[in-house]
């Protein structure tokens, strides 16, 4: 039987895979391979994806500004409904982590208009931290809630409009370089392309594997999240209009969730590449740490969850071409920040595939692919 050819085949159909699939497909006969029944299973499914320009390394920081104005007005129609729902950020810290507080309000500071506050506005915007719990707080009143299902879906739609092909159960079973092009075995099919993009999530390393590319050092590490009543005493409208409330040192978090209150551990728990599951230690330890910091008593949790948030060595993305495949792009590493940057980095993976200049608005922002590009790696991979 004849291969189907296509000029890029996107492995991957979470957030990274669809948005630089739909940004390909412009240009390009685009083939986009997913291992699930439907795409954004995993990581993407599970996430609770707030816009956070003060989360993350510089790199990240800096794709996630880049990202905002997509977010704000998404530009074209595939996008049905508003992106962006308005989620206030308010990191707090005890008395003795003040330091990390004054350093993350320095380093991050520069570009994004945070403040410092004290005890007294802490509690004004959530009454149920703790009293005597927080000595202050940085607040970054440029956060937002993300629609992930909306943009999903506004990239798998845009994706389809320009002519893009998703294939479903379609696990990678082998990938060869015959000199010219790369020949993709899966279990719907083979297929003839010129040119991969990695976009596998927690199993981009497997990927890379199959390909002979260098390895990354790409670790998965578990994520654990839970959904809890919000104590009845608190009217619906101070609820809704909660800030996400995070520990400086990313120890925990809060945040309003229809109605409930998502908490999660902030847990980063090296797992293999695999469907995720909720330990009944990670929730234990969730709970302990919410209510030594809220008033909150966690009497029964309505349902939990755990996703892989995957990282190489220094937390930055991984987006080029590898040094040792023959059309090989890699676009993994994303970390626990592939919603928020998602408009820009598919947008930056999309001109580097295609050998092109960066995007100006992309660049302005401050973006180093020197930063971001597999080569750093070479002598760091574990």
């Amino acid at each position: 039987m004849a291969h189907e050819r296509f000029d890029v085949a996107v492995i991957g159909g979470g957030i990274a895979g669809t948005s630089v699939a739909a940004e390909l497909s412009k240009d390009r006969r685009v083939l986009l391979l997913e291992m699930e029944s439907q795409p954004g299973y995993h990581t993407t499914g599970r996430s609770a994806a707030v816009y956070a320009a003060v989360y993350g390394p510089s790199p990240i920081r800096a794709l996630t500004r880049a990202s905002r104005a997509f977010f704000a007005s998404p530009s074209t129609s595939h996008f049905s409904t508003a992106l962006f729902r308005p989620r206030p950020i308010m990191m707090i810290a005890r008395q003795e982590q003040a330091f990390a507080l004054d350093q993350t309000i320095a380093e991050v500071g520069v570009m994004t208009p945070v403040e410092r506050i004290n005890e007294s506005a802490i509690r004004k915007l959530n009454p149920l931290v703790k009293t005597g719990y927080a000595s202050a707080a940085m607040l970054d009143m440029s956060g937002e809630d993300i629609d992930v299902a909306a943009l999903h879906q506004g990239y798998l739609r845009q994706f389809r409009y320009f002519g893009g092909d998703l294939r479903c159960n379609a696990t990678v079973l082998g990938l060869t370089h015959t000199g010219r092009d790369w020949q993709i075995n899966t279990g719907v099919g083979e297929f003839t392309v010129d040119t991969i993009v990695n976009a596998a999530g927690a199993w981009a390393e497997h990927i890379g594997g199959l390909a002979q590319a260098e390895s990354i050092g790409l670790i998965p590490k578990r994520r654990t999240a839970a959904i809890v009543a919000a104590p009845t005493e608190l009217a619906p409208n101070t609820l809704a209009s909660l800030p996400i409330t995070i520990d400086i040192e990313e120890d925990f978090y809060l945040k309003p969730d229809a109605g409930r209150l998502l908490i999660s551990p902030a847990d980063e728990t090296p797992s293999p590449a695999c469907d995720a599951q909720p330990e009944d230690m990670d929730i234990a330890l969730c709970v302990e740490r919410i209510e030594q910091a809220f008033d909150l008593q966690v009497h029964r949790i309505e349902s939990k969850w755990a996703g892989l948030r995957s990282f190489v060595a220094d937390k930055c993305p991984v987006v080029g071409y590898s040094t040792t495949a023959p059309a090989f792009f890699w676009l993994a590493g994303q970390g626990g920040y592939g919603i928020q940057t998602a408009p820009a980095l598919a947008r930056l993976a999309a001109s580097q595939v295609l050998q092109r200049p960066m995007p100006e608005d992309i660049a302005a922002e401050g973006v180093d692919l020197s930063e971001i590009d597999p080569s750093r790696l070479a002598n760091r991979a574990e």
